[in-house]
């Protein structure tokens, strides 16, 4: 389903309330709930006193919704990355009031590379009960970096706690904590899209249970956004993507992965694969 010009570069992406939540990577500071049918826009919400340098990703637990300010691609040396943290109350009664957890990467050295040239950016993130999980989009390696930091508000140290070779840059990612499920969403430098399905893994270890890469036939789709509430039926998004002859409109598509998870999500202890 297209969905509307406010959101044509719409990239991190939940559902709560029923609508599709989702944004837009560069100065607009609204969060935009969609129809999950048509698309259309049902709702604005204003993030006022916040700056959007570059928000990549949206997650959220019980009280909040967190916005990854942490896109990093043009030149690699951000020293101002953050997550913006909103109460869901205050964004329902038109009075958001931001937190902001702001951070560096334990292993990063900063330097200036050029635009598209460095393993520090990032837009797929995870909120667990108690910590915040973090995989990199890594253009140089093509593989993502797994790092964690606390939930509260302040200034930490994202801590490195693995890496992946996916052969791809990853985009965003969703999370079901009870299902020890994380589906990760992105797409090669020739924009052919993909999920990567991590699943059965050691607490938060996400990196050491089953994995699976699963083309998306979605050819020079920016894919840029994904959610799902049941661990099979994922929305995905893309963004406008415009390189002549070449013109792909923003929107959002429903991918049913039940033939990949179903087994595994319907009885995780014989479900293995």
């Amino acid at each position: 389903m297209e969905l509307p010009d406010e959101v044509e570069e719409t990239s991190g992406l939940i559902k709560w309330n029923g609508n599709l939540i989702t944004h837009n990577d560069d100065t607009d500071l609204n969060l935009y709930a969609l129809d999950t049918i048509t698309g259309s826009m049902i709702k604005k919400f204003n993030i006022a006193g916040t700056k959007n340098q570059d928000w990549e990703e949206l997650d959220q637990d019980d009280d909040y919704i967190y916005i990854g300010d942490f896109g990093n691609n043009h030149n690699g040396n951000r020293t101002n990355l953050a997550i913006i943290r909103v109460h869901k109350d205050s964004l329902m009664a038109g009075i958001a009031k931001p937190g902001y957890i702001n951070f560096s990467y334990s292993n990063q050295a900063l330097s200036a590379k050029g635009e598209n040239n460095t393993d520090f950016d990032c837009e797929a993130m995870i909120i667990s009960r108690d910590s915040i999980y973090l995989f990199t989009k890594q253009w140089n390696s093509k593989q993502t970096s797994l790092y964690a930091l606390p939930k509260t508000p302040g200034t930490h140290t994202a801590e490195f706690k693995g890496s992946l070779d996916v052969d791809g840059l990853i985009t965003g990612a969703t999370y079901l904590e009870d299902q020890q499920l994380v589906v990760l969403l992105g797409y090669s430098k020739t924009l052919k899209p993909f999920f990567y399905l991590l699943y059965d893994f050691k607490g938060h270890d996400f990196f050491s249970g089953n994995k699976r890469k699963i083309k998306i036939r979605l050819p020079f789709h920016q894919t840029e956004g994904i959610t799902t509430t049941d661990g099979l039926h994922f929305y995905i998004t893309n963004e406008n993507f415009e390189s002549w002859p070449v013109k792909i409109r923003q929107a959002a598509h429903l991918f049913d992965l039940s033939p990949y998870l179903k087994l595994y999500i319907d009885n995780p202890d014989t479900g293995k694969r």
